[in-house]
């Protein structure tokens, strides 16, 4: 009896994020409107935004189920994906609002005066936003086959079809707000079950279960993964694209490190839940069903503990979380890779074909079926993969390529052109390299696979020492308004201010 009233719970939260997007055509106008929202998000509004589109998949399924197969070592990842803000607004929030750039290439450009590194960037960009959409995608999947016995495919097409609708109606300006909603969607969503669950575990009286346990033979390696795994979320944040692209919606660079202070503190108390529902799944569930997948977890333990009326409207509030989740954060992640696809590959082909002006936002509008078409794809061919390994390999891959560009470009003046290029292919290649190794499942023997699995622990001092020693090398070549752009993205605006009164 769950599946009719599950699957009107994912219509009606499917209808009311078209009904939002469209409702931005209202206010989108511009093209500042559909890349940064025309720069005027608020710092709140934003910090609720930014915890709507980072809370993905891997947060609200995923995390439950990593803790509940390895323990309780898995918590750091939520611990990661908190103190990644932390490194952004300590180290490029404010400089990259004062930047002006629309996007990572565009800042790319400003600082590094070269148009083949926007290129090389852009094409990171969109690998990036498109591996990062296809856990996105998975859990959609995994959430219908779950909860309605159907097709998993039917999950992707939905989610792909509904955010393509709504960045194709409002882009940032209308995602930003269905965002901001979405959070206190997915937190109620996970939070209140979880408190019901854990009355009915109490009133049980069952022991705390016992969690699995790293081997002692392995504790080594165990150290290697949790370190690498931290340096990759900690500074994989900075450098993923949809997260970048939120401070260049904030009025300026006081605002934007403003926006990071609260959403430090919705993650964290979002974080507070998925932990809950792996300890109850030990107590519940220790062996998971013929077929089933960690990743389930949260989906499954609702009928488990309380079977009957209560479980069933569990799974539907849990639903609704789940797809506001995998909505929210490819709703980010499209408008990031669409403003990248358009400014660096349709719009500069659309002038040549034409010989004329191009409406900026038709080409929006064609870029955005283009950046959802291709991790669709991707996704059925795949097959299943964890959620939250496959979000901790593309946070390396953010990690060993757009973290030392824009961390590097931000502090150091003597950053190079060709020095981040040769930087950032060199952290491309060991990452990607190590995420295609990981995904076809041909990992090399014990204990060296932890270094593919975990692999930003080497790819990212790589990429940022190769980074520096290339720009040494090319010392000659440090563009011309170094200085200048520098003082642009370390002077407060109200010394500009000051001085142009």
């Amino acid at each position: 009896m769950t599946a009719p009233f599950v699957v009107l719970a994912i219509a009606v939260t499917c209808i009311a994020t078209v009904v939002g997007g469209v409702h931005g055509v209202r206010l989108s106008r511009t093209t500042s409107d559909f890349y940064v929202a025309g720069r005027t998000v608020t710092p709140w509004r934003n910090a609720f935004a930014i915890g709507g589109e980072y809370l993905s998949a891997a947060s609200f399924l995923g995390i439950a189920g990593l803790v509940y197969a390895s323990g309780a070592a898995m918590l750091w990842f939520p611990v990661g994906y908190t103190l990644g803000y932390v490194v952004l607004a300590a180290v490029i929030a404010a400089p990259l609002r004062r930047s002006g750039a629309y996007t990572v290439p565009d800042f790319a450009q400003l600082r590094l005066e070269s148009a083949r590194l926007r290129l090389f960037t852009s094409v990171l960009v969109v690998v990036i936003g498109w591996l990062y959409l296809v856990p996105q995608l998975q859990g959609a999947d995994i959430a219908v086959a779950t909860l309605t016995g159907a097709p998993g495919w039917v999950g992707s097409v939905l989610v792909v079809g509904v955010v393509t609708i709504n960045v194709v109606s409002g882009g940032m300006r209308s995602v930003t707000d269905l965002q901001a909603v979405q959070y206190w969607v997915k937190l109620v969503a996970i939070a209140v079950p979880a408190v019901i669950l854990v009355a009915i575990w109490a009133a049980d009286h069952r022991p705390f279960p016992e969690m699995p346990a790293p081997r002692v033979e392995s504790l080594g390696m165990e150290a290697y993964s949790t370190y690498s795994l931290l340096i990759a979320l900690c500074l994989g944040t900075m450098g993923l694209p949809h997260v970048a692209v939120r401070f260049y919606t904030n009025r300026d660079g006081r605002s934007a490190r403003r926006t990071t202070v609260p959403v430090i503190g919705l993650l964290g108390l979002f974080y507070l839940f998925p932990p809950v529902y792996a300890v109850l799944g030990r107590a519940y569930l220790p062996t998971l069903p013929p077929g089933g997948q960690a990743d389930q977890i949260v989906l499954l333990l609702p009928h488990v503990i309380a079977p009957g009326a209560i479980g069933e409207a569990l799974v539907v509030v849990l639903s609704v979380g789940a797809f506001a989740a995998f909505l929210s954060t490819a709703s980010g992640l499209a408008v990031a890779v669409t403003g990248v696809i358009d400014q660096d590959l349709v719009r500069p082909r659309l002038r040549r074909w034409t010989g004329d002006d191009v409406d900026g936002i038709f080409s929006f509008r064609v870029s955005a079926i283009i950046s959802m078409i291709v991790p669709l794809v991707i996704t059925v061919a795949l097959g299943h993969v964890g959620l939250a390994t496959m979000v901790g390999l593309v946070f390396a891959v953010s990690a060993s390529t757009l973290c030392p560009l824009l961390a590097l470009g931000v502090w150091w003046r003597d950053l190079t052109a060709r020095g981040a290029a040769i930087g950032m292919t060199v952290g491309a290649i060991g990452s990607l390299a190590a995420t295609v190794v990981v995904l076809t499942g041909h990992l090399p023997p014990e204990p060296y696979a932890a270094y593919v699995q975990r692999p930003a622990a080497w790819t990212v001092p790589l990429a940022f020492v190769t980074a520096i020693l290339a720009s040494l090398a090319t010392a000659e070549r440090i563009p011309r308004n170094t200085l200048r752009t520098m003082t642009r993205l370390h002077t407060p605006e109200r010394a500009h201010s000051g001085r142009r009164h």
